[in-house]
Order: structure tokens, then sequence, then C-alpha cells
């Protein structure tokens, strides 16, 4: 049966990589930052902003969306893209992070992971089986296979039974697949920050290599040192195929996301964005930037210099700084629109450098700026 998910690579700089993914609903150019749309929605924005700040691809949380409202509600409806009103591709999760990450709410097992809600505390199960079950009846254009979430900076002797069972599920979820032709299914490398168990990890993967559609780096930027995440970038990106998507988990830093599309990387998601944006940070091209601090009270100026987005056209410092400090929701909705239209502008800068031969250059002049940080005049504050 032919993959209902197809990348064309156009153009490689080195490692960096320019392509396009197809998916039923529609193509994403690459490299990508994926805005998070954990409970059906991307926090405080709407699809029409979503769209107009270039959104190609959104994800959805399979956890989440499991226990609220619940995926067959969702199903219902004609599936996510119809309950939210999204027109593009979208990405579910396994629900696998989420449950990991319950701690002494969870116990694993070889046929899956025991847990309970964060809501209510109600007891639940989730197996390759059901996460594959759940996001059927979200009918995402891309899923992810169950994997077993290690601790960062976890010893070489838990994560290699660890990396069996992730092996193991992941025949599961091929075998779960019931819309093959029009779902395709992400396998997950693991291995930590140990070269060899990344080896020992993704090819064991790609012996089922005819069943995914692409592959996603798990188990980085989960507390490891900044080095050892670039360093098992450089190592294992490369090694994955070419001819498929190629996906970074959780990684929505700037500098980092360069990096990792210095190092083949195709596709990025984070909640960073809209999380900071919402408590008073903001990206700039010198640094982030604490909107809520008292030195921003007369200051005109936009958020960033130079930027296009429709909130450096229309408003200053001094007015977002005071909806922070008068606990408006335009403020957190305004912070959050810029983020991720600084992000999503980003990778598609990063693209246009790849397709020109430009993108070394590039990432070192973005990378100067940014971490000019506070000595920026940009980042200090001037008066009306």
């Amino acid at each position: 049966m032919e993959n209902p998910i197809k990348y064309t690579l156009l153009n490689k700089d080195g490692n960096a990589r320019a392509g396009v993914i197809e998916t039923p609903h529609g193509k994403i150019e690459t490299p990508v930052f994926m805005p998070v749309g954990t409970q059906a929605t991307v926090k405080t924005m709407t699809k029409e902003e979503l769209e107009i700040i270039g959104s190609e691809i959104i994800l959805g949380n399979t956890y989440h969306l499991y226990l609220r409202p619940n995926d067959q509600l969702i199903n219902d409806f004609g599936g996510l893209h119809k309950f939210m009103n999204w027109e593009k591709p979208i990405l579910t999760d396994s629900g696998g992070f989420q449950v990991f990450s319950l701690g002494d709410l969870r116990k694993i097992t070889e046929e899956g992971v025991h847990f309970r809600s964060h809501i209510d505390g109600s007891k639940h199960f989730l197996s390759p089986e059901k996460s594959i079950d759940i996001q059927n009846n979200l009918g995402s254009d891309i899923m992810m296979v169950l994997d077993e979430c290690p601790p960062g900076l976890s010893t070489r002797e838990y994560i290699i039974p660890s990396i069996e069972r992730t092996t193991r599920w992941a025949k599961r979820c091929i075998e779960a697949n019931k819309n093959k032709d029009r779902q395709g299914l992400f396998a997950i490398a693991q291995g930590g920050i140990y070269e060899d168990l990344r080896d020992q990890s993704f090819n064991e993967l790609f012996e089922m290599d005819e069943n995914f559609a692409g592959y996603a780096i798990g188990g980085l930027a989960v507390g490891e040192p900044r080095e050892d995440m670039y360093r098992i970038l450089e190592y294992i990106t490369p090694k994955l195929p070419e001819n498929k998507p190629r996906y970074l988990m959780g990684v929505g830093e700037p500098i980092d996301m360069l990096e990792a599309v210095e190092d083949g990387v195709d596709m990025m998601d984070c909640v960073q964005p809209t999380r900071i944006g919402r408590h008073g940070t903001v990206f700039t091209k010198y640094g982030r930037l604490v909107i809520k601090n008292a030195k921003y009270f007369r200051d005109p100026r936009p958020l960033d210099d130079g930027c296009d987005c429709y909130v450096c056209k229309n408003y200053t410092r001094a007015y977002i700084r005071h909806l922070f400090k008068a606990d408006e929701i335009l403020g957190q909705r305004l912070a959050t629109y810029h983020n991720l239209y600084f992000l999503i502008k980003l990778m598609k800068d990063a693209r246009k450098a790849i397709l020109e031969n430009r993108f070394s250059e590039y990432k070192d002049n973005f990378t100067k700026d940014y971490l000019s940080d506070r000595d920026h005049e940009w980042i200090k504050a001037v008066e009306l």
C-alpha cells in the first residue's frame, strides 16, 4: 500500500535540507516549526491567526484529547480537522511523553502503561494498540508510535531494555493502524545521550522502514546538557533515511532549532513560544525580552526590530506591558502571536537560505545577533 505521506528533497546545503512533505491535507515546506495545539487549540490563537502567521501544520495531543473531550466524540464530529475547523495537516503525538511524565501516577508493563488521569484521578490504560486507536479516531495526517520515554540522563542499563520495548511496541503500532491509506506513522528513535544506543534503536526500527512515513528523534531536550544534545543530533540525524522526514521532538529555542536544521532535521515542535508568551517573554532577533519589566513603561518601539508581524506593526512595548500589568488577556494573545510568528519565520528564512546555499552564513549571523542579548540597544529600554 502506498504511504499517504511523501517527502521530496529539493536541496541540501551541507546536511541542512529544504524539502516538501505531502499529506492528505496539503503540503508542508520544510524545515518547519509546528505550533502545539495540545487540547485541539493552539493556546490563545484562532484558526485564522494561525493561517495568517504561516502555520502549515499543527500538533494535537493524544493523551489530553483522549481524556477530554474523548477521541470518540471527536471522531463523531468527523475527526480533529473538522472538530477544530483546521483544514491543513495535523500531527498527533502518541500520548507517551505525557503518561511517562506522570511519575508515581503510572506503572509500565510490557502490555502498556497503567496511569491515573491528572484531571480526576480515574484509572486508565494506554497500550500501543490503544494509542493508535485514539489517533485513528482523531484522524491526524501523521501519527506517532507509542514509545517508552526514559527520563533525561538515564543510565545505559535503564535505556537498553527501554529501547527494546520501544521496538516491540512500534511493531504493535504498525499492526494496529486501521487507516494506513490516509494516516502516516512515524517511528521514534531513542537512545539517550549514547551514540551506540542511538544506532541500536534506529537500526531496529529501520528493519520496519517500509511501514514508516518518517522518523522522530526522541529523548532529547529533556534536561541533558546542550552539548550532549548537539553531539547526538550531529551523530544520528544524517543516518536517518534521506527520503523521509526527520522530526526533532520538543525543541523550540531558536539557537537549538538552527543547530538541528544544520544537522538535517526537517520538523520541530515545542510549547515554549506560547508558554513564555503567556508569561510576558518574547523572542527578538537580539535575544529574549521580558515585556513585563518596568523599564518598558514608556517604550514606544515594537517588540522586535524589523519584525513585520501584526503585533509589531500595530502595538508598542508600553501598551503590551500595560496589558500584562492589568492582567488583560490581549497581552497574552499578542505575545503568543509574535512568538509563533518569529519561530515560523525563522524556519522559512532558514529554508530560503538552504535553497540559496548560504545556510551556514545565515545561521552564524542570526546566532551572533541573538546571543548579544541584554547588551544590545534593542533589549535596553528607551522612553517616549
